[in-house]
């Protein structure tokens, strides 16, 4: 499967193994249909394989006992499976590709197909039923169906089988940077959908000159399973008075659609329905050139959320044109990225003497460490304020990292150990929050490193050694020892 993208087409070149259900249920040769009947109904079968030993030797559809019914009148006898079997039997092995199941399936027009080892074993079966489960939870199909949801109500429907897709995808061996992008993709996908929605049937649109600015890490390209909005508006200086109401409309339907779907609303109002959020051209430009020139506390944490801006929708020369502004002001202020690193390394890896991992020593979480607060934060803070410094703006970290090594900004070494570092975190996080998830739990970012075995916690380890790493490129590059504390 690709390293940068999920196809549906990439679904054709697993494996057999991924797919088969087992153990089967099988009867032998001499029992009679009588039993064999019976062993479907209390299954829920179609069909039961006939097994000699652990090897199969036929299979007895209804197709077969409707037949011998109608063959005999009813007046089964003492009739046994050996007699009415399908022993011409189609078979593949747990490492052949799924198109190669397709392929025999479509060829022999069979509803299932065995999977035997390389010893001639039973060790699953594949169903047509099986392959149409396949298909609904791969990406693609799911983008179509979102694409053509006709309600709010059916895309909250959909969201809910994400979880399912994503778990999928990871179980399939997909990548940690393809699981966070096509998270992320679905998102857009919801929200494009929900906006052709809210026009469509409520006849609420984004006015002209205006655009929907996502933020954080759906800005950047890169979430997680259960990630709040984080939105803003912005509209041009001409922008007319009198569709100031539809653009509040727009916007405050907007997040209760995307609520309705099942994203919440961000806990501290970072949302385009809230007008601290929602400003002209000149008025975004004000601000942001307040928060770079007087780097304050709270001054840093709105520049941090705003900075991953993207325009989902709407005018995208807005976008641009606020992207050379913060490059400016940045350039203007040359005292904001020593500040900001400062900032950024209070959230330094909490790794003590010889490598040993800090947990929490108190309340509800104590003996665990925080992999977001004390990990992918700093790094995705870090290197946005690195790559803030020449000037890029758009992708994910990893794409930043890259730029970042491209422009010589960090040794290719060193952007090799900030990737690695970043995609263990995210993994880590990912994975907590499917098993979280999976078992209707409220999923957080908390990992005990003593409930770890010992592999993972080193690789734990090393990750939070590429945060400190991260750490000291920004103290060296921004003099931080320099600065007064």
């Amino acid at each position: 499967m690709s390293n940068n993208s999920i196809g549906e087409e990439g679904f054709f070149f697993l494996r057999a193994e991924t797919l088969c259900r087992g153990p089967v249920v099988t009867c032998e040769p001499e029992a009679t249909v009588v039993e064999v009947a019976v062993k479907m109904g209390e299954h829920g079968l179609s069909g039961l394989v006939v097994t000699e030993g652990e090897a199969p030797v036929g299979i007895v559809s209804t197709r077969d006992l409707r037949d011998l019914i109608a063959r005999t009148g009813g007046q089964l006898g003492d009739c046994r499976a050996r007699e009415i079997m399908e022993a011409d039997l189609v078979t593949v092995r747990p490492r052949d590709y799924l198109y190669d199941v397709l392929f025999k399936m479509a060829k022999h027009s069979i509803h299932r197909i065995l999977v035997v080892d390389d010893q001639g074993r039973l060790f699953g079966i594949i169903t047509d039923t099986d392959l149409l489960s396949l298909q609904t939870r791969s990406p693609l199909y799911l983008t179509r169906e979102i694409e053509s949801a006709t309600s709010v109500a059916q895309l909250r429907g959909i969201n809910q089988r994400i979880l399912e897709t994503i778990g999928s995808a990871s179980r399939w061996g997909a990548d940690t940077k393809s699981l966070v992008q096509l998270i992320c993709h679905f998102n857009d996908a919801f929200t494009l959908r929900a906006i052709a929605l809210m026009e469509a049937e409520e006849g609420i649109r984004l006015p002209e000159g205006a655009a929907y600015l996502v933020l954080g890490s759906e800005g950047r390209g890169e979430q997680t399973l259960r990630t709040d909005q984080d939105s803003a508006m912005v509209y041009a200086d001409d922008f007319p008075r009198d569709r100031m109401p539809q653009l509040r409309s727009f916007a405050e339907r907007l997040v209760d659609a995307l609520e309705e779907v099942g994203i919440p609303r961000c806990p501290g109002n970072t949302l385009a329905s809230n007008p601290e959020w929602c400003h002209s051209l000149s008025g975004w430009r004000r601000r942001l050139e307040q928060w770079i020139s007087e780097p304050q506390p709270e001054s840093m944490v709105n520049f941090s959320m705003f900075q991953d801006f993207r325009a989902l929708h709407g005018d995208p020369r807005l976008e641009q044109d606020l992207h050379d502004h913060v490059f400016a002001c940045v350039q203007r202020n040359g005292l904001y990225l020593p500040y900001m690193a400062r900032h950024i390394e209070r959230f330094g890896a909490p790794l003590g003497m010889f490598g040993r991992i800090r947990v929490e020593r108190r309340g509800e979480h104590r003996g665990s460490v925080d992999i977001k607060k004390s990990g992918s934060f700093a790094l995705t803070e870090g290197v946005s304020l690195l790559a803030l410094e020449v000037g890029v703006f758009s992708g994910t970290t990893w794409d930043k990292v890259d730029q970042l090594a491209r422009r010589g900004v960090v040794s290719v070494r060193d952007a090799q150990i900030l990737s690695e570092s970043f995609t263990y975190l995210m993994r880590l996080r990912l994975e907590k929050q499917l098993r979280a998830l999976a078992e209707a739990r409220e999923p957080d970012n908390h990992i005990n490193p003593e409930l770890m075995s010992p592999r993972d916690r080193e690789r734990l380890r090393d990750a939070l050694r590429g945060v400190n790493l991260l750490m000291k490129i920004l103290r060296v590059r921004y003099k931080l020892d320099s600065i007064a504390r």
